[in-house]
Parts: C-alpha cells; sequence; structure tokens
C-alpha cells in the first residue's frame, strides 16, 4: 500500500505533467497561422518573440520524434528554433538518412519538447498583428474586425 507522501508525489508530478503538456512548445508553433485574419493569404510561419522561455525534461521517445519530425515543416521548425535561440546543431535542411541519426534525433526532441515559451508573442508575417503568449499559452483570438 502506498503511504500518503507517496500518492502526494505521484499527484504532484502528474499535475506538473499536466502544465508542462499546455505550454507552447515548437511542435505546436510548426502547426500554427494566422490564415483566418482577413487579407492574410498563409500567415506562416509567425515569427515568436520570446520573453521567458523554460526547458522541462520530456522522456525521450524516438519513435515518437520520428513520426513527428516526418509531418512537420521544416523550415517553419528551423525558424522558430532559431527565433527562440535554440537552433545551434540543427541542420539548413533534412539530411537523409536523419531517422538513424540518434544525435540529431535527440536535438530536435529537445527543441520540439523540452523548450517552452512561456511569455512572449507571435506575429503574423503579412500584417504584423502579434499574438500574445501568457502564462504558455497562445492567445489566437481575433477581434469582429479583423475576421
Amino acid at each position: 500500500m502506498k503511504t500518503l507522501l507517496q500518492l502526494s508525489n505521484i499527484f504532484h508530478d502528474r499535475i506538473n505533467t499536466i502544465k508542462s503538456i499546455r505550454n507552447m512548445k515548437l511542435i505546436t508553433h510548426n502547426m500554427l497561422t494566422s490564415n483566418a485574419l482577413k487579407t492574410v493569404k498563409e500567415g506562416y510561419p509567425l515569427q515568436i518573440y520570446v520573453d521567458e522561455v523554460k526547458q522541462v525534461d520530456v522522456d525521450f521517445q524516438q519513435q515518437f520524434i520520428t513520426k513527428t519530425v516526418s509531418k512537420l515543416n521544416w523550415k517553419a521548425l528551423l525558424f522558430g528554433a532559431k527565433c527562440i535561440g535554440h537552433s545551434e546543431g540543427l541542420p539548413e535542411t533534412l539530411p537523409e538518412n536523419w531517422e538513424s541519426n540518434d544525435e540529431l534525433l535527440k536535438k530536435l526532441h529537445h527543441v520540439l519538447l523540452e523548450i517552452e515559451v512561456i511569455t512572449g508573442s507571435l506575429e503574423c508575417p503579412e500584417t504584423k498583428r502579434r499574438f500574445p503568449i501568457s502564462n504558455g499559452i497562445p492567445n489566437m483570438l481575433l477581434n469582429e474586425d479583423e475576421v
């Protein structure tokens, strides 16, 4: 039977995991666009302006990273990594046989999942409209006159 202290530690670990999941990461950034704004054709990729970044530990899962990277826009990922100051070690283009390059996969894991933007903003490349990031959550809500 688990002690009250053990249960408390499990509870706090799960709360911290949930808090970490909700924070904006580059994996999230790669999917965000401001194309819902009127007059915007593409609105991608969004420029990231960082006020606060946090690094968290996430267990490395090679299969997840391999599947995820194959679905991402590489240029947008590299752009986002440069915006937040974590592009070191990332090649300009995804090399052949990247799936078997453990060093690159770990770097991608780090930049996609372990770096969190806590506060800052995202900027539309076409209109320069900024969307705030507060408490790790990007606010992409639009005003009525923007739609």
